[in-house]
């Protein structure tokens, strides 16, 4: 009968005390730059990265922790998330220039990043400006665009597992390949140390303004989409045709789900036309990848994070 009773608590009596902020049954639409998906049942944003150490090491082991960003490559679904939602906030956002090296929060906006390192003439971040993301997201993925990834850049990082241990990865223990690093699915990133090279500030700068150009004219920017929703094959792939090229190849250009439509600018976005749900975006992606695979023999393997329950 006790055990039944403690199964029956509700989840935030079961964590431990923390400095920064719990929030039960936390909406999540409004994050993610889908505009879908159902609440976390529990949100923690800790105040610092001794906060987040001293949960995780008190977390019980039963509850199941996932880390967001600020919602740009991911698709929560409908059910929403089911334990402790984790997103690091202005703690964790630092940005500090020293010599051609730049220290980091994981919170930090790839963007600014990419800002700021032009400003102390440090080359080699500008393919950030055209990712959309943070930071730890980038790191986890091994984020990449336009010539440039964060293998090329990172020379470190920063990271609690989940008992609240931290670890401090070099580049080759990262384990960096194609959006992907090696390092634990339970590792939370907390910060990271870039490099770049001596460059001309306003020579940087003109290299973000060609970058931002390039986006306009060719994604759906201002529409409610994930960004890049499949991976480029790697495998399999002897024509090496981009995602893009196999999607727009098997007619699926304006294909539509519901409220889920794959954009006519750019076919390796998924947009939310008005009104989609998690499922009908994700049920749209699923019938892309069918047709593709039909036609070409490719599967195209998501890009796009998919977390959460459906209902």
């Amino acid at each position: 009968m006790m055990a039944a009773t403690r199964r029956q608590r509700p989840l935030i009596e079961r964590l431990p005390p923390v400095r920064g902020r719990l929030t039960a049954a936390a909406p999540l639409a409004g994050i993610t730059w889908f505009g879908v998906g159902g609440p976390a049942e529990i949100m923690f944003r800790p105040l610092d990265e001794a906060d987040l150490a001293d949960f995780l090491a008190a977390l019980p082991a039963d509850v199941p922790v996932t880390v967001i960003g600020v919602g740009s490559n991911l698709l929560v679904r409908d059910g929403g998330i089911a334990g402790v939602v984790l997103r690091l906030g202005r703690g964790f956002a630092t940005i500090e220039p020293d010599g051609m090296r730049i220290r980091v929060g994981a919170a930090a906006l790839d963007v600014n990043v990419a800002t700021l390192a032009a400003e102390a003439g440090i080359g080699g971040c500008e393919f950030l400006t055209g990712v959309p993301g943070t930071i730890g997201g980038a790191l986890r993925m091994n984020a990449g665009a336009y010539g440039g990834d964060m293998a090329q850049v990172t020379t470190g990082a920063r990271a609690l597992d989940r008992r609240g241990r931290a670890h401090e990865p070099s580049r080759i223990e990262l384990g960096f390949s194609y959006r992907k690093s090696a390092v634990a699915d339970d590792w939370i990133f907390t910060a990271a140390l870039l490099e770049g090279a001596a460059a001309e500030p306003a020579t940087i700068k003109r290299r973000l303004a060609e970058i931002r150009a390039e986006r306009e004219a060719t994604q759906p920017l201002r529409t409610k989409t994930g960004g890049s929703t499949f991976k480029n094959p790697k495998n399999n792939n002897p024509t090496g045709a981009k995602a893009w090229e196999l999607i727009d190849q098997a007619g699926c250009r304006g294909l539509t789900r519901g409220g889920a439509k794959v954009s006519e600018l750019h076919c390796n976005f998924l947009v939310n036309g008005g009104g989609a749900t998690a499922a009908d975006i994700e049920e749209l992606g699923e019938e892309v990848r069918r047709r593709v695979f039909d036609r070409t023999g490719i599967t195209l393997e998501w890009e796009i994070r998919r977390v959460g329950e459906a209902l």
